[in-house]
């Protein structure tokens, strides 16, 4: 006999072998067994899960004169010259090439005739959406009102392309991707009967390949045997497709854990002499990374395609990253597949797109982040218990010992002319401070000169706050510049430049009425640009400095 490839000479020839299938082979073997047969059905989906064998599996079952349990006995002369393809009552026709108003005019007259031998005259019309809007047209009378002999398959890997109107006239079945687990099987029951020995980890490479198309899968395995004989190891598979070897990509997040950019380009140039599509290295980088937050997320390796060795080594690789890493690696990926399109230097565009991989420094979160504020801020708030008190970077040296009162009471009890007590300066603890000594300091007198008294910082933290919620580039504004205090009704504020000033100036009458309303008496707002408001490091604009320094007179120390 003449060679035929796997994909022919294992062609289901009953509706339970098309693999993954069996939603639509149940639907139809009950309707043939029933006689509930519609005269137009449509098949739709990927390439390759058995379209066009469940059509001829329906045409023979509908036909055959003795049916075992509703499906064809394939032994009957009408079910061998279906299967041989030399059946004048089953017709398949190419969507592509009679795709045109005149093929479809000349189907309209033959569809007239009956059947010679069987029961149904079918026509199976491959990749229908092909046809032209003409031919679609010339085909809905026919579609909608058939003679009762004709039965319609149509088949197609783009349904969206049918118009609405051929499918409302058909009963549609929707065929799925067939399962790397399902292809396996299918493959192993092919090779045993032929007596060929493969390991599973090659079965696995091919199915994976295949991407969910049986008869793509069987088309490597024929070329793997041609390659590598009746004995088939993962290895040699590797060598026949030129797969990408999937310990690549585990050197990929070792290099990024260990920040080595020399290895990264080492990695690069053996990728590129090994003949590697750089397209297929990064579609399974990104895979790899899928699989790293697979584990991540499940803390399993159930949902992962690969052999049991691999999956260790994910449980092992995902402990080394967060979720929030894993994320910003597939970004990076995606953006470099993305690139490959407009780029003729692709090994270029890997090699940067790597190496922003490995310098890549670690995500932190906003919990992390707003934790640590919280743990700062409380540092800051903690009362000190000597004369040095340590703020960021700098240090601050407060003259004599100090039984610390919060800023803000500080700040009110001088506003109210009330001096706090038990705050002493100096070596003396007897003697009070008089009030003067806790007054706004006055700036250079080259500068502009404000003599007022001092405001409660709590207060002014509302006013800007409550600002920033109605205008926020008010509040923004208000945040840049300064409070000197409170003077003859007026509250003074001191603005860096003549924008702030500008701003504000704008929007007096709202900030008066707001000022009134937080500090609780009738207060107009005066804003003046003082060489004094230049922008300061934040450790030092942080308000509990501030307070230190205006209320005790604290000195930053180099």
């Amino acid at each position: 006999m003449a060679y035929l490839v796997t994909a022919r000479k294992w062609r289901p020839m009953v509706f339970e072998d098309v693999v993954g299938q069996s939603h639509v082979a149940t639907t139809l073997r009950n309707a043939v067994a029933s006689s509930h047969l519609s005269h137009a059905y449509i098949f739709s989906g990927p390439r390759g899960v058995g379209k066009t064998t469940m059509a001829r599996i329906l045409a023979k079952a509908a036909n055959c004169p003795k049916p075992v349990d509703s499906n064809p006995d394939n032994a009957c002369e009408i079910c061998k010259e279906i299967t041989e393809g030399r059946s004048i009552d089953v017709l398949e026709i190419d969507g592509a090439s009679n795709r045109g108003v005149d093929e479809i005019r000349n189907l309209r007259e033959s569809v007239r005739y009956p059947p010679l031998r069987g029961k149904y005259k079918v026509y199976i019309i491959d990749e229908v959406h092909m046809l032209t809007k003409e031919a679609f047209n010339a085909l809905l009378k026919t579609l909608e009102e058939p003679p009762p002999h004709i039965l319609f398959v149509f088949a197609t890997t783009e349904v969206h392309k049918v118009p609405a109107t051929i499918l409302s006239r058909c009963q549609r079945f929707d065929f799925r991707r067939i399962s790397v687990e399902e292809i396996i099987g299918r493959l192993r029951h092919i090779a045993d009967h032929e007596r060929i020995t493969i390991d599973n980890d090659a079965l696995l490479i091919i199915a994976k390949k295949a991407d969910g198309s049986l008869r793509d899968a069987q088309s490597i395995f024929d070329q793997v045997l041609s390659f590598g004989g009746e004995t088939i190891n993962a290895e040699r598979i590797m060598r026949a497709l030129n797969v990408v070897d999937e310990e690549l990509y585990f050197r990929v997040t070792n290099l990024i854990r260990e920040h080595d950019p020399k290895g990264g380009l080492a990695l690069v140039d053996e990728i590129i002499n090994r003949g590697y599509d750089i397209k297929e290295f990064l579609g399974g980088l990104n895979e790899h990374f899928r699989n790293m937050l697979l584990t991540i997320t499940t803390q399993s390796t159930k949902l992962i395609e690969t052999s049991e060795v691999y999956k260790k080594r994910y449980e092992e690789t995902a402990k080394q990253y967060s979720d929030a890493d894993v994320f910003r690696l597939m970004k990076i990926t995606g953006d470099i597949l993305s690139s490959l399109r407009w780029t003729d230097q692709p090994r270029f565009r890997l090699e940067v797109g790597l190496l922003q991989m490995i310098k890549m420094e670690s995500s932190i979160t906003v919990d992390e982040l707003l934790r640590e504020l919280e743990e700062l801020k409380k540092r800051l708030a903690s009362p000190g218990e000597t004369d040095r008190g340590h703020v960021g970077t700098r240090d601050f040296r407060i003259a004599g010992s100090v039984k610390a009162s919060p800023p803000s009471a500080l700040s009110t009890a001088s506003t109210r002319g009330q001096h706090p007590q038990n705050i002493f300066l100096g070596a003396s603890p007897t003697r009070p401070v008089p009030p003067q000594d806790l007054a706004f300091p006055s700036p250079d007198p080259s500068r502009t000169r404000i003599s007022v008294t001092p405001v409660p910082h709590d207060k002014w933290m509302a006013f800007i706050e409550a600002a920033g919620r109605q205008k926020v580039m008010v509040g923004t504004v208000l945040k840049e510049s300064h409070c000197a205090g409170v003077a003859d009704g007026a509250l003074k504020v001191v603005c860096p430049d003549d924008v702030h000033l500008s701003m504000l100036r704008k929007n007096r009458e709202y900030l008066t009425d707001l000022a009134s309303q937080i500090y609780g008496a009738r207060i107009h707002l005066e804003a003046i640009v003082s060489a004094d408001a230049t922008p300061k490091p934040p450790f030092e604009e942080h308000p509990t400095i501030t307070a230190l320094k205006r209320e005790l007179g604290a000195e930053p120390v180099e």
